[in-house]
C-alpha cells in the first residue's frame, strides 16, 4: 500500500472521522488542529440516511444515540411569548440529533489511541514534490507526508493555500447565524421557542438534558465584511443587528457576553470543480459545505470521510482514489446543497406577511396532501448515495 502517511487539517467532525477510517484501512493519519484543545459546545447537528449507516459501520451509532438531544418540536411565539404554531420535531432534528461538541468528543475518543493529534498548530505551507508533500507549520517543524487532506471547514486553510482564495468558491445565501450556550432560564424541556421579526429569527432550545440551552440568532443581510477570527467584532455585529428586538432578545444578548462557545458565520456553500489538487484533497465543509440551512453538513462530513478513506484503500494510487471519491460524492453533494436553496425565507421570513404565511403553512401542514413529500425531502437527500462495502468497513 502506498501513500500511507496522511496529514489531516481539522479536528471537528470530518477530520477525526477520516482518521478513524484511514487507521482502520492501515494508513498512518496525523490530525493537526488550530485550536489548543478539542472544541466543546456548539450547535445541534443532524444525521439522516446514509450517515447513520456509516456510524453503524464505525461501531459508534449506540454512543451517538446515547448522547442525542432527543428534541421535541419548536414553538414559534409572539413578542409576549404566546404560542403561534408548533413545528414537528422531524423538521428540526432529522433522524438523529446531537451537539457538535459531543460528536467531536465521541470521534476523538474513538481515535486518540491510534492517531497522532497535534493541537495548537496550523499549516502555513504545502509544497508537493516528487512522491510526497512537504508541510510547514506555524509552530512545529516541517514534516513530510504522502497526502494532505483539508477537513478544516468553510474557511479552510488548506483550500486557501492549495486551491486559491475562498471568494472563488464560496456562494453566500444571504444569511448570517450566531449560536452559543446560555442558561436554560425559560425552563425548556427538550423543546425550543423561536420568535420572528422581519428578517430576524431569535430562538432558544434546551440542551444536554435541559442543563443548559442554546441561543440562536439568524438574520438576512448583504455580504458583511468581517474577520472570521475576530470574535469581539462578531459579537458587535449581533448586538447591532438585534438591538431593539423584542421577546427574550435582551436577556439572550446579555448572556452572549459570557458564552464560552460563541459562534458566528455566514450561511454559505462551497462549490468546487474538483475536490483535489495533486496530493491534496478536501472533505466535509472544506470541500462541499452545504450551509446550515440544509441540515446536511454533518451527514456530508461523515459520509465523505468514509468514502475518501475507502477509495484510498481500494486504489493503487491517489489520483485514482481522489477521482473515485469525487465521482461517488458529487451527486450526494448536489442533493444536499439543493436543500438549503430557498429555505431561508421560511426560517428567516423577510416581512410580516412572510411570517404569517410561514406560520399558516405550519398550522395546515398536518392536513396538506403534500405533507409527506415535504417531510421526506431531507431523508431523500440523505439517502442520495449508495454506500460501497469497502474492505475493513465493518467492525
Amino acid at each position: 500500500m502506498t501513500n500511507r502517511r496522511v496529514l489531516i487539517s481539522g479536528a471537528s467532525v470530518a477530520g477525526p472521522a477520516l482518521a478513524f477510517w484511514l487507521h482502520r484501512h492501515g494508513f498512518t493519519p496525523t490530525v493537526v488542529e488550530r485550536a489548543p484543545q478539542l472544541r466543546d459546545g456548539g450547535y445541534a447537528v443532524d444525521f439522516r440516511g446514509a450517515s447513520l449507516r456509516v456510524l453503524e459501520r464505525m461501531g459508534l451509532l449506540a454512543q451517538v444515540e446515547a448522547a442525542a438531544t432527543r428534541m421535541g418540536g419548536v414553538t414559534y411565539v409572539d413578542g409576549e411569548d404566546r404560542p403561534l404554531v408548533v413545528t414537528p420535531a422531524s423538521i428540526q432534528s432529522g433522524e438523529l440529533e446531537i451537539l457538535r461538541g459531543d460528536l467531536s468528543r465521541i470521534l476523538y475518543d474513538a481515535t486518540k489511541d491510534d492517531v497522532e493529534y497535534v493541537f495548537g498548530d496550523s499549516i502555513t505551507g504545502v509544497l508537493e514534490r516528487g512522491d510526497g508533500v512537504k508541510v510547514t507549520f506555524e509552530h512545529g517543524e516541517p514534516r513530510e507526508f504522502d497526502l494532505v487532506i483539508g477537513a478544516d471547514g468553510l474557511h479552510s486553510n488548506v483550500r486557501s493555500l492549495v486551491f486559491g482564495d475562498e471568494s472563488r468558491y464560496r456562494r453566500d445565501l444571504g444569511y448570517y447565524v450566531s449560536i452559543f450556550t446560555v442558561p436554560n432560564h425559560l425552563g425548556l424541556d427538550h423543546v425550543g421557542r423561536f420568535y420572528n421579526e422581519p428578517n430576524r429569527t431569535i430562538g432558544v432550545y434546551s440542551a444536554r438534558d435541559n442543563a443548559e440551552a442554546k441561543a440562536l440568532f439568524w438574520f438576512g443581510s448583504p455580504p458583511i465584511d468581517y474577520d472570521h477570527r475576530d470574535v469581539e467584532q462578531q459579537r458587535r455585529i449581533v448586538e447591532e443587528t438585534f438591538g431593539g428586538a423584542g421577546w427574550e432578545t435582551p436577556a439572550l444578548l446579555e448572556a452572549m457576553r459570557e458564552a464560552p462557545d460563541f459562534y458566528f458565520d455566514s450561511a454559505s456553500q462551497i462549490v468546487l470543480d474538483s475536490y483535489s489538487r495533486g496530493r491534496v484533497a478536501l472533505v466535509g465543509d472544506a470541500a462541499y459545505c452545504a450551509a446550515p440551512l440544509s441540515g446536511m453538513g454533518t451527514s456530508l462530513a461523515i459520509v465523505g470521510a468514509y468514502v475518501l478513506a475507502g477509495e484510498l484503500a481500494a486504489a493503487d494510487d491517489h489520483v485514482k482514489a481522489f477521482g473515485a471519491y469525487e465521482s461517488e460524492m458529487r451527486g450526494f453533494v448536489d442533493a444536499c446543497q439543493k436543500l438549503a436553496q430557498g429555505n431561508g425565507k421560511w426560517f428567516v421570513p423577510p416581512t410580516r406577511g412572510w411570517i404569517r404565511l410561514r406560520n399558516l403553512n405550519y398550522k395546515l401542514l398536518p392536513y396538506l396532501p403534500w405533507r409527506k413529500v415535504i417531510e421526506e425531502l431531507p431523508l431523500k437527500a440523505g439517502n442520495a448515495i449508495t454506500l460501497k462495502e469497502y474492505a475493513a468497513a465493518r467492525v
